[in-house]
């Protein structure tokens, strides 16, 4: 009754600031606020390590609020709901998120349930920018994202990726930046953000950076630099370095690399996080190859050590995807995990109904040595680690 109260109470006063945010009078509110948003509706199915079969069911909504606030001012705000049971109920409540959608990262007394269902509700952002001519300050709970990685992401320390979950939401921060925009093509950014530990009184853990992003016609670079302040009992804190580039040539080209460095870890290239890839379009822009190949370090922003999700140092990811038509397409792809031979294929297919409504298909299958040879030899990417011989989601998407 407690998990069930907070997250009502939580809802009611999230709508409130929503409809106070355009200004100070019900009209001037309607007048700037523009709401949008996605329904997600899933049936999972796997073929269990465990159990011979199981199934999942989960309603999952992102709405997302603006209003704009005079001249100067926007207001942007975005809430999180969850209704799951069976697999998918089990996977959110033990592993504190929703494999299939959302990546809630909700702790489990903001969970409620009883009979049929598990139900969550997340603030997902809550933020405001300032504009100016030449500068922006945003505030709040909200994105910082870094490097121009699609794959693996690794300057993107503070929301690692995982291919595994493409449709994982993407975390926020409660932190500030302040962006000054001195040419039209160049950016920079002074940032900060509050301490992974929101306990840390002392702002063990904060963080502080500076970012420079410049574009030209076929290519963009962004530089990155970030500070961590001493947590854990360290005296001497974390920095991180980076560099991310693309290119629009014959092919499209991608670096995204992230150094890592902890003076009293004696980090050497442990730290390195670097991924490398590449795209091109066949029969005039039909079909997609992409490969984007990963080195993640044991200390390195993608290591499970490093806040990351990935055991292993070399991975590398390669897909096709064919446009059917303007209302379809379909894709395979398979990530690899060399260091213990494990793979993941994946399958998938989009068709949009009607405008704004999409039926999505997607499927894995996990496999490593052990599944053929039944020697032990479990891999990253292998059934035991996941649970499954075989994974089937089918997502019935709406846009509002």
């Amino acid at each position: 009754m407690c998990a069930g109260f907070t997250v009502k109470s939580l809802f009611i006063l999230a709508l409130c600031a929503f409809v106070t945010a355009g200004g100070s009078g019900a009209s001037l509110a309607a007048q700037n606020l523009s709401v949008s948003g996605i329904l997600n509706s899933t049936v999972s199915m796997k073929a269990g390590t465990g159990p011979d079969f199981v199934y999942g069911l989960e309603e999952y909504a992102n709405l997302r609020m603006q209003a704009r606030i005079k001249e100067r001012a926007v207001f942007y705000g975005a809430v999180n709901f969850i209704a799951a049971a069976g697999e998918a109920a089990n996977g959110a409540a033990l592993l504190g998120f929703s494999q299939g959608n959302a990546a809630l990262g909700l702790s489990p007394s903001a969970f409620t349930y009883g009979e049929n269902y598990l139900a969550a509700f997340e603030l997902e952002r809550l933020y405001f920018r300032l504009n100016g001519e030449y500068t922006d300050f945003d505030g709040g709970l909200m994105r910082l994202p870094f490097g121009y990685g699609q794959i693996w992401g690794p300057s993107d320390f503070l929301n690692p990726k995982n291919p595994l979950y493409p449709d994982a939401r993407p975390r926020a921060v409660l932190g500030a930046g302040l962006s000054w925009y001195p040419a039209d093509s160049l950016k920079l950014l002074g940032f900060g953000a509050a301490p992974r530990n929101p306990f840390a009184e002392g702002g063990e853990g904060g963080l502080v950076g500076l970012s420079m992003d410049q574009h030209w016609d076929r290519s963009s670079v962004q530089a990155l630099y970030a500070f961590e302040t001493p947590r854990d009992g360290s005296k001497w804190g974390m920095h991180r370095m980076g560099i991310s580039l693309k290119a629009d040539v014959e092919l499209g080209l991608l670096t995204d690399l992230l150094y890592t460095y902890n003076r009293e870890a004696n980090t050497g290239v442990n730290g390195l996080s670097l991924s490398l890839g590449a795209d091109y379009s066949f029969f005039d822009g039909k079909l997609l190859a992409v490969a984007e190949y990963l080195y993640s370090g044991e200390a390195s922003s993608t290591s499970i050590r490093g806040g990351g999700s990935l055991s292993n140092r070399n991975y590398l990811y390669t897909g096709l995807t064919y446009l059917i038509n303007d209302y379809a397409n379909t894709g395979l792809a398979l990530i690899s995990g060399f260091d213990d031979v494990s793979f993941t294929p994946l399958v998938s297919m989009e068709n949009e109904l009607f405008q704004g409504c999409t039926l999505i298909l997607t499927g894995q299958i996990p496999l490593d040595r052990d599944l053929f040879a039944d020697n032990g030899e479990y891999g990253e990417l292998g059934p035991h680690t996941g649970g499954s011989y075989f994974n089937f989601n089918a997502k019935l998407r709406l846009r509002f």
